[in-house]
């Protein structure tokens, strides 16, 4: 089902399918603490001369590019043991294959994702990474270069009895109190659809939207929340570490990821180049594994792929 719906244009901007905003203060067990893998395989990549001749002259004169990233939650790009050492995760390592593929160094600016998109016709950042999903609407304003396919999916204190099925339509949450990230996709989508409660006859659902991936967590541990929307991996990875204590109940809408370009940037062809070298090269299939997310592999980058219905 689209998260896109009758959405208005400011907020078309700041929507994220899968992402959520820098991390900070106390983070509870199994939400972002996770020690990062040793397996380093980025560190053998090099310059690929062919797929650099595709940047712009400025580009490959500067050997910088600006980066304007959010730090969420493991697999993706969190701190590893707290904030006291630099992030990690999947999204990190796959931009940094893909500027040694360019010959370029990478110039990372923190950011909430909400700021990332609009920054980036401003010309504040030449991309952004903060897991953000293919939308038709974001297409509209955003080019994207995919690199992994993630998504929606739900998730549940384990032992929990309010809700034990896949959720395959938004009316199986009727009556139960939902935790996602404010300014998401999931937001957007669970605002969407609140409606189709009150056609079924039943109770609506309650949407509560928090800042931090850490603070959802908790709400679900304290009972203030029954489930949790949020990226497919993500949940994923959560309810494999045992201090978290959450069940994923699976799939429910899969989305195209990549990095987020303004309208009309001449980086693109490069970056889907670098990509797919990577793809080409096994790199990118090492990342994935690194990081546990083998199963969302892509075949091959694309530039603005139509949304997946």
């Amino acid at each position: 089902m689209a998260a896109t719906i009758a959405l208005l244009p400011v907020l078309i901007l700041t929507l994220t399918a899968c992402g959520a905003d820098d991390t900070h203060g106390t983070t509870p067990a199994g939400a972002q603490a996770a020690p990062a893998p040793t397996d380093d395989p980025v560190s053998a990549v090099r310059k690929v001369d062919s797929v650099a001749a595709l940047l712009p002259a400025d580009a490959r004169a500067s050997g910088t590019l600006r980066v304007g990233r959010s730090i969420g939650s493991p697999p993706g790009a969190y701190y590893p043991n707290g904030q006291d050492k630099p992030p990690a995760g999947q999204d990190i390592d796959i931009a940094d294959a893909v500027a040694k593929v360019l010959g370029v160094k990478l110039e990372r600016q923190g950011a909430s994702f909400e700021t990332i998109l609009p920054a980036l016709d401003s010309g504040k950042y030449d991309f952004g990474t903060g897991n953000f999903g293919v939308t038709a609407e974001r297409l509209k304003a955003i080019d994207f270069v995919t690199y992994i396919n993630d998504g929606q999916g739900f998730a549940v204190k384990k032992g929990s009895t309010a809700l034990k099925t896949k959720v395959t339509d938004l009316a199986q949450l009727c009556g139960l109190t939902i935790g996602t990230g404010a300014g998401t996709t999931f937001e957007a989508t669970l605002t969407a659809q609140k409606g189709v409660c009150a056609k079924a006859g039943k109770k609506p659902y309650d949407v509560k939207v928090y800042s931090e991936n850490g603070a959802t967590l908790t709400a679900l541990q304290q009972g203030r929340i029954d489930v949790i929307m949020s990226t497919i991996n993500g949940l994923r990875h959560q309810a494999a570490q045992p201090a978290a204590q959450t069940a994923f109940l699976g799939e429910y809408h899969r989305l195209d990821v990549g990095f987020a370009f303004t309208k009309g940037s001449p980086l693109t062809k490069a970056f889907k180049a670098a990509v797919n070298e990577l793809i080409k090269n096994g790199t990118y299939a090492r990342i994935l594994k690194k990081w546990g997310t083998s199963p969302s592999a892509i075949e091959t980058s694309r530039i603005n792929p139509p949304e997946h219905t």
